[in-house]
């Protein structure tokens, strides 16, 4: 039986951290539910180190309950998850670095991994070959899961006879005042989508005709942009705004729900970031957290994440439930992680001195 453990932290602190497959939710919430005590007893960890499996995520409960289960049933490994937002998570890994409590995270984005390699162990899946070539592990020490893109969504009752295929038609008059964004300074999934814009309608992240596009489209929104990405797309779903520039993890389970909206993937370009797992170095049952790695990437589980849960699959072979448009039928770009990570603060200074003079 699995033990979910919430930790508390302040609301700010999480916006603050980057978004992941379907751990949005959980990263803006200060606690979630779902509490068992945490034992303190780190010899029965010992003891029971061949039969367990501690985890720290950000994940929804969603995701936890749906791929927790399967694991331990195919394992008979015994999991506890440690769930907080991914930025308080680090924190833990880097404090408890001497004498690691979990052996394993699980959930946020992989340029977070990327500046914690000191704390992660090597380890490269079985199942690595069956990902796609640019969502392989390469540095040895970060295997991805899943994969989250940007998009827009439309409520379908109040969008009348106007066509939105991208980018270029959030312009149109009519729809000024009627499009909602998040903040890129403190929600991970708006910074993601001021990166996509840039590079769709600029070709890169300092083109001034990517830049001029961020200026036209925030005078569109008439100072509509939320620091919540949750609230960005539910006031698509609840009628209150028109078009919401937002993520296809909440997007895919409106449109799987019933919801009147409809989601376009921008013609101009979608970037697809993806979510992480790695092993914490030095943890007590290293064996377990491979076994892990392994799963989640497995055709069982990526089928899961496919048909059931709202995260898309990394693997090509998945299989889709019909609320997803297959990644063949977009036009895909790619992030430059490395520059992003390098000018995060420049991108976010550019896109304050905009939204400052428009006030």
């Amino acid at each position: 039986m699995k033990k979910i453990i919430t930790i508390t932290i302040c609301a700010a602190m999480i916006a603050n951290t980057l978004i992941g497959c379907s751990s949005a939710n959980v990263k803006e919430t200060t606690t979630q539910n779902i509490t068992t005590e945490k034992s303190t007893d780190t010899s029965a960890n010992t003891a029971n180190a061949s039969n367990k499996l501690v985890i720290y995520s950000p994940n929804t409960e969603d995701m936890v309950n749906q791929i927790i289960p399967l694991f331990e049933k195919e394992t008979g490994i015994t999991v506890e998850i440690i769930s907080a937002g991914s930025g308080e998570l680090w924190k833990r890994i880097e404090s408890e670095k001497e004498n690691p409590y979990a052996d394993i995270t699980w959930g946020g984005m992989r340029t977070v991994y990327a500046n914690n390699l000191d704390l992660l162990d090597e380890y490269v899946s079985v199942n690595n070959d069956a990902l796609p070539e640019e969502y392989q592990n390469v540095a040895g020490k970060i295997t991805l899961y899943c994969m989250d893109g940007s998009n827009l969504l439309v409520n379908k009752n109040l969008i009348g006879d106007i066509e939105i295929n991208g980018y270029a038609d959030l312009l149109i008059p009519d729809l000024k005042g009627k499009i909602i964004m998040g903040d890129p300074a403190s929600s991970g999934s708006a910074f993601a989508h001021l990166t996509n814009m840039l590079l769709a309608m600029g070709g890169d992240y300092t083109s001034e005709a990517g830049w001029n596009y961020v200026e036209q489209l925030l005078g569109q929104t008439e100072g509509k942009v939320a620091n919540s990405s949750s609230a960005v797309h539910k006031s698509v779903a609840d009628g209150e705004n028109v078009v919401a520039l937002t993520y296809e993890d909440p997007s895919a389970s409106y449109v799987r729900d019933g919801a009147p909206v409809e989601v376009v993937y921008m013609e101009e370009g979608v970037v697809y970031l993806a979510s992480a797992t790695g092993i914490i170095k030095g943890c007590k049952n290293k064996e377990n957290a491979q076994k892990f790695i392994d799963f989640i990437i497995s055709k069982e589980a990526q089928d899961v994440f496919g048909t059931q849960l709202t995260a898309r699959p990394i693997r090509p072979d998945a299989e889709l439930g019909d609320y997803w448009m297959p990644l063949d039928e977009m036009k895909l770009i790619y992030e430059d992680y490395d520059y992003v990570q390098e000018h995060r603060e420049e991108i976010l200074d550019h896109y304050k001195e905009i939204i400052t003079s428009l006030e």
